[in-house]
C-alpha cells in the first residue's frame, strides 16, 4: 500500500511540475538504441537523449551508456513534436563546467593540464572538456619563441578569464610560476635570521636609503640614519652603486629586509686591549747614547797586545 502511495505521490508531483528550456535536471537512463538514450525524469512523459546531444566524441557510441544510470541533462524543449522532452548531455556538462572553471577562476586554482594542441600566438589545453587557450606570452615568465616545444607537455595553470557567454576560456601558467617565484621569495626572507652580518653591493641609491643586493634574489634596505653615525644629506655622500658592503639585520617584516651598515661596523670594531699581566715579562727598549758611528780608536780601546 505504502508503494502505491508513493506512486501515486510522484505522479501528482510530475503533474505539477513545470519544465522549461535551460533548466539542468537529474535523469535514469531506462533504455538506449543506436539512436538516442530514453530517460525517467520524474514528468508526466519520457526525456530522450539524441547521440548527437550525448557527445560530440566521433567515436561514442549509444551502446556504450549503460542504463540505469543517472545522469545530468540540460531541458532543450518540453515537445520535441513527439511528446518527447528533448534533453542534452553535451549541454548539460558544458553548463556545469562552465560552472567550475567559473569556480577555479574564484579560487585562483592551479590546474595540472596537458597542451593538446598549437594555435596562433598560443596554445590549446582542456579544462573540464572546454576549450581552454594559453597565449605564448603567458606560457612562461620569459618569451616564447617556439610554442612548438610546449605540444604535449603537462603544465600547470591557471584560469584568467572565463566568459561563458563568448565561450572564452584564457589560462595562465606565468601565473603559476610567479605564485611559485614568490613563495620560494617569501622562504629565503623568513629564513634571514635579524643579527645577521651578511655581506652584499649597493643595488640604487635612493634619498631616504640604499637597497642593497644581498645576493639569491633578495634585498635590503639601508635608511639613511643607519649608513654611518654622522648626520648626511644623502646616501650619495657615502656609497655608491656597485660598492660592497658589510651590513647587519635589524628585523624581518612584511617580507622586508631592514639593514644597518654603522651596526655592522661597531660589530667589527676590535675589543680593548687587555692589560699586560704583572708577572709577564716586560719589554726591553734600547736607548741610544752618544753617536751612531763607532770609531777605529773606539773598537780597539782596551785590547791589550802583546809585544
Amino acid at each position: 500500500m505504502s508503494e502505491t502511495m508513493a506512486d501515486f505521490e510522484k505522479e501528482l508531483e510530475a503533474s505539477f511540475r513545470k519544465l522549461k528550456e535551460g533548466d539542468i535536471i537529474d535523469g535514469v537512463i531506462t533504455s538506449v538504441d543506436d539512436s538516442a538514450a530514453y530517460l525517467d525524469i520524474n514528468y508526466h512523459t519520457q526525456g530522450i537523449v539524441k547521440k548527437e546531444d550525448y557527445s560530440d566524441d566521433p567515436s561514442f557510441s549509444m551502446q556504450s551508456v549503460p542504463v540505469g544510470d543517472t545522469v545530468k541533462v540540460v531541458v532543450l524543449s518540453d515537445d520535441d513534436g513527439e511528446g518527447n522532452v528533448a534533453l542534452s548531455v553535451k549541454e548539460a556538462s558544458k553548463n556545469l563546467a562552465w560552472e567550475k572553471v567559473k569556480q577555479y577562476l574564484a579560487d585562483g586554482t592551479v590546474l595540472t593540464l596537458k597542451v593538446g594542441g598549437i594555435v596562433n600566438k598560443g596554445v590549446i589545453a582542456y579544462v573540464e572538456g572546454l576549450r581552454g587557450f594559453i597565449p605564448a606570452s603567458h606560457l612562461a615568465i620569459g618569451y616564447v619563441e617556439d610554442t612548438n616545444e610546449f605540444l604535449g607537455k603537462t603544465v600547470e595553470a591557471k584560469v584568467i578569464t572565463a566568459d561563458e557567454a563568448k565561450n572564452r576560456l584564457v589560462l595562465s601558467v606565468k601565473e603559476v610560476l610567479y605564485d611559485k617565484r614568490r613563495e620560494e621569495k617569501e622562504r629565503k626572507i623568513n629564513a634571514v635570521e635579524p643579527g645577521s652580518i651578511l655581506e652584499g653591493k649597493v643595488e640604487s641609491l635612493m634619498p631616504y636609503g640604499a637597497f642593497i643586493d644581498l645576493g639569491d634574489g633578495l634585498s635590503g634596505l639601508v635608511h639613511i640614519s643607519q649608513i654611518v653615525k654622522k648626520r648626511i644629506e644623502s646616501p650619495g655622500e657615502v656609497l655608491k652603486v656597485g660598492q660592497e658592503v658589510k651590513t647587519k639585520v635589524l628585523k624581518v617584516e612584511n617580507g622586508k629586509i631592514s639593514l644597518s651598515i654603522r651596526a655592522a661596523l661597531d660589530d667589527d670594531k676590535p675589543a680593548r686591549e687587555p692589560r699586560e699581566h704583572k708577572d709577564k715579562t716586560p719589554s726591553i727598549s734600547y736607548k741610544d747614547e752618544g753617536s751612531a758611528s763607532t770609531g777605529l780608536g773606539a773598537l780597539l780601546a782596551g785590547i791589550k797586545l802583546d809585544n
